[in-house]
């Protein structure tokens, strides 16, 4: 099981990219009193950090891939927000998009995960 995954993104990001992680179904935790500086969200046992950085490393093609609960929803939201969501071709049968999260990060939202190989 992934944990987290830790993003940089640039100070004035921040909060747009929270929000955007809001969308998908992520809400805000607490992080340790040594980490304070970061914002975490979790959704399901899993987290996204959001460590800001002035100079942020945004890798290309890079990108993070979520199973979003109720996919048709949570696409629409994102569009209501004003994100672009593109489709994608399917895999294993399943919808899947890629949209662009504050600070530039990709972030693809799948209907479904394919079955696990092992």
């Amino acid at each position: 099981m992934l944990h987290h995954v830790g993003i940089e993104v640039a100070p004035a990001d921040v909060e747009a990219a929270a929000s955007f992680f809001e969308l998908i179904g992520f809400v805000r935790v607490e992080p340790p009193a040594a980490l304070q500086k970061y914002t975490w969200l979790e959704r399901e046992g899993t987290q996204v950090h959001l460590m800001s950085e002035e100079d942020p490393t945004v890798p290309s093609p890079g990108h993070i891939a979520l199973v979003a609960s109720d996919f048709d929803a949570t696409v629409a939201r994102l569009r209501e927000h004003g994100f672009e969501v593109e489709p994608k071709g399917e895999h294993w049968g399943q919808p899947r998009v890629v949209a662009i999260a504050p600070g530039g990060h990709r972030v693809e939202l799948m209907a479904a995960p394919p079955e696990p190989q092992v």
